[in-house]
């Protein structure tokens, strides 16, 4: 019996008021309000197996399966800001703690033992005032004043460029600098009046100490804007009353290239220390060297070389990065190429403002040579079903050692992993909800990781998932 059988199997003989509570608390969603979660795919054979975890919508938390989506654990402690929730070796898991509502940052960013212990913390960028959050002992703090990291988005820690596993790139768990991508308010006339919640990425050592840093405002003019996409950032940048600010990039994405091709053969720009971000507002892929410089850029608009026309427009992208050196496409810039709306500066008669008038209702994960700008792979749907395909925000993408790609498609809670040949050989689909007004399945991120990097877990036995045919596939009848 399969797994997807045993599960309807047991499902057909628990009470109706189950499937009452259950079918309540999703009907009114505009997707499906039944079906199958869990693991609903795996094939052992062509898949390549680990443990996965990614961010549950709150309350749910960290959460880490294995192949056939069992949970191994959730850290509740940890909440979604949104930020990556990473295991390191040896069972050491690292994220936000205690969002700042309605920020999309967290307090602090910490790494906890297998057991929960605080192995480190830093929230010493700034005070500031809390609307919603709470303290250690879990009391509602509001217009208190605490110190916070403001991180959202993402981090790194060294001894890893991007946060995934890759062979011999371990991340460090007792030391080392660890990148934080962070928000900092200021007025930039030449940006805005407006108030900016602006991009800040800074670099810490283990002690705290920050070591780096870079703000987005002070490379304005190196962002390729034309003066209508400046026109429209400066008079109609969206400001978010409850946030008191403008969040006028949105960067979701800081990591380093690591070792790679391009620089080895002499191109300073992909300098290994370099970092890559990722501008979601704007659709701008950038490297920014170690002394602030923006090297390299894809976007905002890709119709200016005929390199770019041949991607086609980026828009909303998630986590662009160089693929690490050890794993197949090496050095290829491998991004989630969200769709939905961004741009600044295309008024048309729907957006006569400039603003996020740029739009597709579909998404794709692409690879592409950083240099030549060929696309080498791409995922995507065809024709007119390219919408089933389709996460209009969060989502990432990560190359696995026998050449796979882990999707999370994000907006949908579901990830899967695909051959080079575009074959779904696992498939995941979070059954947790949010506890919002209007519940999510989101997930922003899902990273694969090695089994023997979680010690303190037997390696689980693993059978394969074999889906029914859907023309067959019902809800038995009470």
């Amino acid at each position: 019996m399969n797994r997807l059988t045993k599960i309807f199997t047991d499902f057909k003989n628990q009470k109706i008021v189950l499937f009452s509570t259950f079918f309540y608390s999703v009907y009114s969603l505009s997707f499906p309000s039944i079906f199958p979660t869990g693991t609903t795919i795996f094939d052992p054979e062509k898949s390549w197996s680990g443990f996965t975890i990614y961010d549950a919508p709150f309350p749910h938390g960290a959460t880490l399966i294995d192949m056939n989506g069992n949970i191994i654990r959730q850290w509740k402690e940890l909440t979604n800001v949104p930020s990556p929730f990473r295991i390191l070796p040896g069972g050491y898991v690292m994220g936000g703690d205690k969002p700042r509502r309605p920020h999309q940052e967290a307090i602090a960013l910490i790494q906890l033992d297998w057991d929960g212990e605080e192995i480190w913390r830093y929230d010493r960028l700034e005070q500031v005032v809390t609307k919603e959050s709470e303290n250690d002992d879990g009391e509602a703090l509001e217009g208190e004043t605490v110190w916070s990291s403001r991180i959202h988005h993402d981090w790194q820690r060294e001894g890893n460029p991007i946060g995934y596993y890759a062979p011999d790139m371990e991340p460090r768990t007792s030391g080392g600098k660890t990148l934080v991508l962070a928000h900092k308010n200021l007025i930039a006339p030449e940006v805005s009046p407006k108030r900016l919640e602006d991009d800040y990425i800074y670099e810490l050592d283990w002690d705290g100490e920050i070591v780096w840093d870079w703000l987005a405002s002070d490379h304005v003019d190196e962002l390729g804007f034309s003066e209508d996409a400046r026109n429209a950032i400066h008079r109609s940048v969206e400001f978010n009353d409850d946030r008191e600010s403008a969040d006028w990039l949105h960067i979701n994405s800081a990591v380093y290239l690591g070792p790679n091709q391009w620089f080895d053969n002499g191109d300073r720009r992909f300098h290994p220390d370099n970092i890559m971000i990722s501008s979601r507002t704007a659709n701008i892929i950038a490297i920014i060297s170690r002394n602030g410089d923006i090297v390299w850029r894809l976007g905002p608009d890709y119709q200016l070389t005929k390199e770019q026309a041949k991607i086609g427009q980026i828009i909303g992208q998630h986590n662009p990065h160089l693929i690490p050196k050890g794993l197949p496409g090496e050095g290829n810039l491998l991004v989630f190429d969200n769709g939905g709306q961004g741009g600044y500066g295309f008024a048309n008669p729907a957006r006569p403002d400039g603003t996020n008038s740029m739009t597709r209702d579909s998404s794709r994960v692409l690879e592409i040579n950083p240099i030549t700008l060929e696309v080498l792979w791409e995922y995507t749907l065809g024709g007119t079903e390219r919408y089933r395909f389709y996460s209009a925000y969060v989502s990432n993408a990560q190359r696995l050692p026998n050449g796979n790609t882990l999707v999370n498609e994000g907006m949908d809670g579901r990830i899967f992993e695909l051959t080079p040949e575009d074959e779904i050989v696992w498939e995941y689909v979070n059954p947790f909800l949010s506890d919002d007004d209007t519940p999510s399945r989101r997930i922003y991120r899902a990273y694969r990781v090695p089994y023997d990097w979680i010690p303190q877990v037997t390696q689980p036995e693993e059978s394969a998932v074999i889906p029914p045919e859907l023309k067959n596939f019902r809800v038995p009848s009470n």
